[in-house]
């Protein structure tokens, strides 16, 4: 159920922090491989902590470990797509939510299993969940544990499309396609934008929306997306 272990959490972060750097790579895909997207964390299989457990080390866990995998989804500097394909539990979820656009199968299931552990949840799960459907569903989703189907989780607006499971695949081709095809540094600073919007006052929104336009400018893409209007052809964007 591709539950992330040690070594796949530190690849996984190490891959995404290469597509940001990576001309070549313009739009990253996160699926699973068999029935299921992502278990959770492996717990079985982190390490021992070689001694008595002292105050501070579960925080230094946590933010070593599922806050760095779900951070460095969200600060990849290309768009990332979640391609739901199975039961998504505890850290499986977050890792999903994290990214820009979520696509699920219909044999999807969205699981905030941590209180069937008697556990909070990790990986920025408090943050990520409430921003995209409020508190009170976020509780309710956590206080309960209980599986949330594909179409439940598009209603509340937690995926943007459910297709049949058997198109998932092409369709998360289709889509990645799409934003590869697109002006990769636009769409970074875009993603930037709305990350940050909601935690900041509209003055500091402002201003960093005029920074954002400020640098695209500056971008190959930028001009060439204002010449190809101009002549009237389609643009072709580069990523640069």
């Amino acid at each position: 159920m591709n539950a992330v272990t040690w070594d796949q959490r530190e690849r996984v972060i190490a891959l995404l922090d290469a597509a940001s750097a990576d001309p070549a790579v313009r739009a990253v895909v996160i699926t699973g491989t068999g029935r299921g997207f992502c278990a959770g964390a492996d717990l079985r299989g982190a390490p021992a902590s070689g001694g008595e457990r002292v105050a501070g080390d579960v925080a230094r866990t946590i933010r070593r470990g599922a806050q760095r995998l779900v951070t460095a989804v969200l600060d990849c500097e290309k768009p990332v797509l979640a391609a739901v394909n199975g039961t998504a539990a505890g850290l499986g979820v977050h890792l999903a939510l994290a990214c820009d656009l979520v696509l699920a199968a219909e044999s999807a299931r969205f699981i905030e299993v941590f209180v069937r552990r008697g556990l909070v949840p990790d990986g920025g799960g408090a943050y990520l969940l409430t921003r995209l459907v409020g508190p009170q569903r976020a509780k309710e989703l956590m206080f309960f544990g209980d599986a949330l189907d594909a179409a439940g989780a598009h209603r509340m607006g937690l995926v943007n499309r459910v297709v049949a499971d058997a198109e998932l695949a092409a369709t998360a081709k289709e889509w990645a396609e799409r934003l590869a095809a697109a002006p990769t540094r636009a769409l970074a600073l875009t993603k930037h934008l709305v990350n940050a919007s909601l935690d900041g006052d509209r003055e500091s929104a402002l201003a960093a929306e005029a920074w954002a336009q400020e640098i695209n400018m500056t971008t190959l893409d930028a001009n060439e997306g204002v010449a190809a209007f101009v002549e009237r052809r389609t643009p072709k964007y580069r990523g640069l």
